[in-house]
């Protein structure tokens, strides 16, 4: 499975928010060609917000991507189970500028921790 930002697992998601805090970069129409307990792939597009002039009233961009999803790990206080705490996007034409036409991000989504007394 791979977890989303709000905590939550998901199985072959037809979308997924790369941009947890602002929401400017999402995965779309995802179509998912593998989905194993070592590495899942599918093909989407990366939305991107320009942010010109600013985020606020820039747009969304459309870019092409292969998605892979890969290196599972236990995910903490879920015993037994296991998530993709690695995304792979590989820009099948163009890459929303800075960005490489491939890049490897970590999967690093944990809720805060609950404050003790």
């Amino acid at each position: 499975m791979v977890v989303d930002c709000f905590s939550k697992p998901q199985i072959r998601p037809e979308e997924y928010l790369l941009a947890c805090g602002d929401g400017n970069n999402r995965l779309v129409g995802l179509t998912w060609n593998t989905w194993g307990p070592h590495t899942a792939t599918a093909t989407g597009t990366d939305m991107v917000n320009d942010c010109r002039p600013y985020c606020a009233a820039g747009r969304f961009r459309p870019y092409p991507v292969t998605v892979t999803l890969s290196h599972p790990q236990p995910w903490p206080d879920h015993p037994g189970t296991q998530r993709f705490s690695t995304i792979r996007l590989l820009y099948t034409d163009t890459a929303p500028s800075p960005v490489p036409k491939d890049v490897t991000y970590k999967l690093v989504y944990e809720p805060p921790p609950t404050p003790t007394p």
